[in-house]
């Protein structure tokens, strides 16, 4: 995919136009049988009024875009008349000029081919004899009506984003919006020209995002716009407009490829970028937290496997993630809050994406250098951001590394899994740091199993006795009892009570169970079940 990045800079003027090449195309035009002489490479320059004159001095009357038509009739026989006539039209921006042969010039005057060349101002001669009042009501009539369409246009988008920002609806629904009016892809990026949202069809979508950091480096590395601060055209179809308020900029949104006139192009940027705006500002959201959503719907697309990876490679590359031969380190941290693990990746100078899951999980996808120790990173995270949130338990699950992007999902799943068995767990203070699904042991086990009917079943049948009312209590003590490894002293300390009324609370739980805890397979099997009655719970 190419850009032809357009040298003039941002398309003027903001109102529809015709291009003089449209011009040209027209019926009425093409009975002239017109001929392009000079300037055939700005064809495309809009033409926003035809304008009859047959005044030598006609370039003091004009304000830019305009066509002018005319015999020459007062500039025969005057060559320095013939040239200064050209260049007081490039002067005054004129579209273009056309001559109709005849009357005063019998073939394109060579003066005035010269001088239009040099100036690149297109120079069209017609060579039979064409009322100009036709030409003038065509152009003007098409202009009237693009300009109608395009403010009809305005005023739908308007009216169909206000009222998706007034119902409070997400980002994603104004952008798939938008891009229903524009037929193209769209593109939200922040001022690192990383990607933050698209909307579109999604095949063309990708195609853009695969060749994203190209496009970015053409598009805004070599035209930033009027003094690095305006939106505008940046080639054909790929159309920009600025995000930002109060002399604050905070990122560009870009239709890409749009297929309609560039003018209508520009208008439908500036009435998303309005929205987008104005979206932020009542939501009280931030490019950051634009950021945020970007990556949760990266890892959360990653983790649920409906999407292939290999589909999510461009989006993942788009918003800034490394993963030419990286080795990826999927981990997931129990209650952690996500600006705070972002600061710890930069503090650690640590590329990856930070995401909030569910249930108070934050999923984080390291992206390392090949030679770098990714289980030492992982664990120099893991004590960075204890010491940063002042939680010296905080516990980090991790998956083993990966080196191709198509196993980073079962990675971010497995590593959202051994979170998942540690969580809520007296077990999980005699975990290390960084937990791996060697450490989970039988509670990873029965995590995994806990949707089955069979072990339901089980866990139903083995603790009916303490299921029933009554016997909370009884079976926080059996919890605490079975996770020390029957250890009795630990257990009447961390519930306060004296070993005597330990002991006759165990009884309890026997008589109610009708098991010997002292009979580790039965004692095994209580402790089976309640693993799964947790998991279950949870």
């Amino acid at each position: 995919m190419t850009i032809a990045l357009d040298p003039r800079g941002p398309a003027e003027p903001l109102e529809p136009a015709l291009s003089v090449r449209q011009v040209l195309a027209l019926e009425r035009v093409l009975a002239g049988e017109p001929e392009v002489v000079a300037g055939a490479s700005q064809l495309d320059r809009p033409v926003r009024w035809v304008h009859v004159a047959e005044a030598a001095d006609v370039g003091v009357m004009l304000s830019g875009g305009e066509m002018v038509l005319t015999t020459g009739v007062l500039l025969a026989g005057d060559e320095n008349a013939q040239a200064e006539y050209i260049l007081s039209l490039h002067r005054a921006e004129a579209a273009a000029v056309v001559l109709g042969l005849g009357r005063a010039f019998p073939t394109a005057p060579d003066v005035m081919r010269r001088a239009a060349e040099r100036c690149g101002l297109p120079m069209v001669v017609l060579h039979r004899p064409f009322p100009f009042a036709e030409l003038t009501e065509e152009v003007q009539s098409r202009l009237v009506r693009r300009k109608f369409a395009a403010v009809s246009l305005s005023e739908a988008v308007r009216t169909a984003l206000t009222t998706l920002i007034t119902a409070g609806a997400p980002l994603q629904l104004l952008l798939d919006e938008i891009a229903q009016h524009a037929a193209c892809p769209v593109v939200v990026t922040n001022l690192a020209h990383r990607v933050l949202a698209t909307a579109g069809e999604r095949s063309a979508v990708d195609d853009v995002l695969r060749d994203w950091e190209r496009i970015a480096r053409q598009a805004w590395g070599h035209h930033p716009g009027p003094s690095g601060t305006g939106g505008g055209s940046v080639g054909d179809g790929w159309i920009r407009a600025e995000l930002g308020g109060r002399g604050e900029r905070w990122g560009q949104i870009m239709l890409c490829g749009h297929r309609g006139d560039t003018a209508g192009g520009r208008l439908l940027a500036d009435r998303a970028a309005e929205a987008l705006v104005l979206h932020r500002m009542l939501g009280g959201a931030s490019a950051h937290s634009w950021e945020e959503q970007s990556a949760q719907g990266l890892l959360t697309d990653l983790i649920s496997g409906v999407v292939p990876a290999r589909h999510l490679l461009p989006r993942a590359r788009a918003a800034g993630l490394p993963v030419n031969r990286r080795t990826f380190v999927p981990l997931v941290v129990r209650d952690g809050e996500p600006a705070r693990l972002e600061r710890t990746l930069r503090l650690l100078g640590l590329p990856g994406l930070v995401a909030e899951l569910a249930d108070g999980a934050t999923a984080v996808l390291l992206s390392l250098a090949r030679d770098q120790d990714a289980d030492g990173l992982a664990a120099h995270f893991a004590a960075r951001l204890r010491t940063e949130s002042g939680q010296p338990r905080t516990v980090v699950a991790a998956a083993g590394p990966r080196t191709a992007w198509e196993d980073v999902p079962a990675g971010l799943r497995e590593a959202q899994h051994v979170a998942d068995a540690v969580a809520d767990s007296s077990a999980a203070l005699d975990l290390p740091a960084v937990v791996r699904l060697k450490d989970v042991h039988l509670r990873g086990l029965v995590r995994l199993l806990r949707d089955d009917p069979h072990v339901q079943s089980f866990a139903e049948r083995e603790l009916d006795g303490l299921l029933c009312a009554g016997g909370d209590d009884l079976l926080a003590v059996l919890r605490t009892y079975l996770a020390t490894g029957r250890n009795k002293s630990r257990t009447a300390q961390l519930h306060h009570v004296s070993r005597p009324a330990l002991y006759r609370r165990l009884e309890a739980i026997e008589g109610r169970l009708g098991v010997d805890l002292d009979d580790f397979e039965q004692a095994a099997s209580v402790h089976i079940a309640l693993l799964a009655h947790d998991a279950q719970q949870s």
